[in-house]
């Protein structure tokens, strides 16, 4: 699982949350603005937490793509973002954003639940 927190103020936010729960941000390398959010210790290979929870994202509202995207959004990981896509418009769900890589880390994609809720799918790279 990943999640992501947009913002409009990037370093006002991060000390929020660094301050409330002590999480780490490494800004992610790429031309937008976008940080590593660590909940939880990763693999430095994949950045896969390496015990139980979920680590995130925060950008800036400004860099989204699309204005359902400037909202918080969960990711589920799963194991092929292609077959997973198939699988949600067969039930009745709608891929908004289709399968795009992250480099180094694997492919995502975005979706609506029957009932317009937005969710993000997320396949690792293999170790």
């Amino acid at each position: 699982m990943h999640f992501e927190i947009p913002a409009n103020d990037i370093e006002k936010i991060k000390k929020f949350y660094i301050d409330l729960f002590g999480w780490t941000m490494n800004k992610y390398p790429g031309p937008t603005t976008y940080y590593l959010i660590g909940t939880v210790p990763v693999d430095e290979k994949t950045m896969m937490p390496i015990r139980p929870g979920v680590n995130g994202g925060l950008f800036n509202k400004k860099d989204a793509t699309m204005p359902d995207m400037a909202k918080p959004i969960n990711y589920i990981s799963v194991e092929s973002v292609e077959e997973y896509s198939k699988k949600i418009e067969a039930l009745g769900g709608k891929i908004v954003v289709p399968k795009m890589e992250i480099p180094g880390l694997g492919w995502w994609a975005l979706a609506l639940d029957p009932e317009g809720n937005h969710f993000g799918i997320l396949e690792y790279k293999q170790k």
